[in-house]
């Protein structure tokens, strides 16, 4: 066998063929609409013309990262200095897809600085280069395997590229360093760091918790200063009323047929049997139901998703699994993070990295979002303006309902990741 010290890259690839596919590291909440997307510029009066949404599936074996399968994809041409790349995530073997996004900025220098990347398909690549200029940063802003996975293999694509990772980094069910995943002489992103190549452009915040669980939580914000936009990858999403132009119409019907899941929970109703035709209405139902699963892995009423669905979309939301398995242990934590995001940045556009984007968001919205964190810690942690407070406590209690009988999975799932030691019952050190 080849030693590691001779070629370190071929270690690499020797692990990720027998690594087997880690379903449990996120299935966090994402973001990605293009049917009403709507490029937007940088002031009053200038034309809309700085972003760009690259849409793509992908098909990958991780038996050989260095080989993917390649799907017709669209491109929203618009000039600009941000493009949006998506491609269908799907979540283990099952029906269940959506999208996943790499954003990619060009910086003053003229290089380009790219966030969160994904599989470098063939298409991929070759729609990155059509921008006529070199990939200069390559960034992982956080621990997800989802997000990790790629960073080896897209970095290989452009060798001359600096790469910079979140801190803390982990991998369950073992612990692995990151050269293990294809990643070499990766630099750390610092809190607040002045001293990366992109300071004056870009900004950056670390959320760092202490261990949930099985490990921390860990992910890096960042703002664009021209743009005045956020990025941030599992933090907070918006859910689109349509699906994704790159989730397949073949995983859509699939979603859409009455299987298993369906009958499992669907409330107690018959569940007919009959085919799935290729129309509007059964993509639709596809879509909502894929959704609900995302969001609460075992949703109350498969059957009849709608309801469940208009709740939880077209609104800027913690996703439920952020929220019950991570958030609401660190409160204190999430709140000094999302405080000094609001405080520091007058963003008024939000990129994640799945579902919708780019998603028009204020201050208010992004705090409203998170204005359940005011249940758990109460008066006694107030840290801004009454009035801006008070206006995100109110906007919150809409944005942070969440249906109860679709919760009750999630929380009989905490509940059990809580006795067998898997996540911590603990607020910040303190007893819930």
């Amino acid at each position: 066998m080849p030693q590691s010290k001779e070629n370190p890259e071929v270690l690499s690839r020797l692990y990720i063929r027998n690594l087997p596919l880690l379903v449990t590291s996120n299935v966090f909440g994402f973001e990605g609409e293009f049917s009403s997307y709507e490029p937007f510029g940088f002031g009053d009066g200038e034309e809309n013309d700085d972003f760009v949404a690259v849409g793509g599936l992908f098909d990958y074996d991780l038996a050989d990262l260095s080989e993917f399968l390649n799907r017709p994809g669209s491109l929203h041409a618009v000039k600009g200095c941000i493009w949006l790349f998506e491609q269908e995530q799907a979540l283990g073997f099952s029906s269940v897809s959506t999208n996943i996004r790499m954003t990619v900025i060009k910086l003053k220098s003229g290089g380009l600085w790219v966030h969160a990347p994904i599989a470098p398909t063939k298409e991929c690549i070759q729609l990155v280069k059509e921008l006529g200029a070199p990939v200069e940063y390559i960034v992982l802003p956080t621990f997800a395997y989802e997000h990790k996975i790629f960073v080896g293999p897209f970095s290989r694509k452009f060798p001359r590229a600096k790469i910079w990772v979140a801190p803390r980094q982990w991998s369950w069910p073992l612990n692995l360093p990151i050269e293990l995943f294809g990643i070499f002489r990766a630099k750390t992103l610092k809190d607040g760091d002045l001293s990366t190549p992109w300071a004056d452009e870009i900004e950056q915040k670390v959320l760092s918790s202490p261990e949930v669980g099985i490990g921390p939580y860990v992910e890096v914000a960042f703002y664009h200063k021209r743009s005045r936009t956020l990025l941030v990858t599992d933090a907070v999403i918006f859910v689109p009323r349509q699906p994704p132009e790159c989730i397949s119409k073949e995983s859509l019907l699939a979603s859409a047929e009455n299987g298993l899941a369906v009958k499992l929970l669907s409330k107690g109703k018959e569940v007919p049997q009959e085919p799935v035709i290729d129309n509007k209405m059964n993509r639709q139902k596809g879509w909502e139901r894929m959704v609900l699963q995302i969001l609460f892995l075992g949703p109350s009423n498969l059957l009849e998703p709608n309801a469940s669905f208009a709740q939880m979309s077209q609104k800027l939301i913690v996703s439920p699994i952020v929220k019950t398995l991570v958030f609401n242990k660190v409160p204190e934590k999430v709140r000094d993070w999302t405080d000094s995001i609001s405080r520091d940045w007058r963003f008024k556009r939000i990129i994640p990295a799945h579902f919708a984007a780019p998603v028009n968001a204020s201050r208010s919205d992004f705090l409203a979002a998170f204005a359940f964190l005011d249940d758990l810690l109460g008066e006694r942690y107030v840290t801004r303006p009454s009035l801006s407070l008070l206006f995100a406590s109110i906007m919150g209690k809409a944005v942070s309902y969440f249906p109860p009988d679709d919760m009750k999975t999630l929380s009989s799932l905490d509940q059990f990741l809580v006795s067998v030691g898997a996540v911590k019952k603990t607020v910040s050190g303190r007893k819930r």
